[in-house]
């Protein structure tokens, strides 16, 4: 007969345990799923990341279930331009997006003949491969990958279509305390030029910094469990690598 106090000493153990992952996944460190290929050619559908919670200081979004223990932010910390953020969508403050930060407080964004321009500074592009090929949910898009440049000098690969891209917009103007945000994969990511699913999105909606993948599969090969598949589906290559 199992004696009552070996019961309760392992439902202490499992107790603490799980406050100590619920502490470390709000205060520290976060994984996450990429399951769209907004940021590709950066993040591929199968990516798991971790994401620093500490980055930007905490608000309530910070914590399981966003609870409202306090309002705003505490030890906030400003993000940088180019940043690759997790953050809750302003629809619903419930869904997790990432998408690269592009616009701050105070600037301007618009696409003038398929190209960025910030406060009328265009980023600067140098095609890196033409004729590439990325996802766009489950077909694959003809694109050209370039090299963009920030004017803090943050240099990622941002991928535009050939045939028909995403060529001009209406002047976006970043409210105070809030950020606009982009997808790498210009021509297939909801992100901050669609005003009435994402938009603007408040300092206190942002998650995390997303820091680098520790692991990458391709689930359409094989699901992890299936470990006779994992030579091809398991991505060893993405293992460890930094986001940038």
């Amino acid at each position: 007969m199992i004696k009552k106090e070996f019961i309760i000493d392992n439902l202490k153990t499992i107790f603490y345990a799980l406050i100590i992952a619920v502490l470390i996944r709000s205060l520290f460190l976060q994984p996450f799923y990429i399951p769209s290929s907004s940021m590709e050619p950066n993040l591929l559908v199968g990516d798991r990341l971790f994401v620093t919670k500490y980055s930007y200081g905490y608000s309530k979004h910070s914590f399981p279930f966003s609870p409202p223990f306090f309002t705003g932010r505490i030890f906030s910390s400003k993000p940088s331009r180019g940043d690759v953020i997790v953050f809750k969508t302003p629809a619903d403050n419930r869904t997790d997006y990432i998408k690269r930060l592009i616009g701050l407080p105070g600037d301007t964004i618009q696409f003038i003949d398929g190209d960025v321009y910030i406060n009328d500074n265009q980023i600067l592009k140098t095609i890196i491969i033409k004729n590439d090929q990325v996802s766009c949910g489950n077909k694959k898009m003809s694109v050209n990958t370039f090299e963009e440049k920030l004017t803090n000098g943050k240099k990622y690969l941002s991928s535009y279509r050939k045939d028909f891209s995403f060529k001009n917009s209406d002047l976006f103007t970043v409210p105070a305390n809030h950020y606009f945000f982009l997808g790498d994969n210009r021509d297939c990511s909801k992100d901050s030029r669609f005003l009435t699913s994402v938009g603007y999105v408040h300092e206190n909606n942002l998650v995390g910094k997303a820091q680098f993948i520790f692991f990458s599969s391709d689930y359409k090969i094989g699901y992890f469990l299936e470990f006779w598949k994992w030579h091809k589906s398991i991505k060893f290559d993405r293992f460890f690598k930094r986001i940038i």
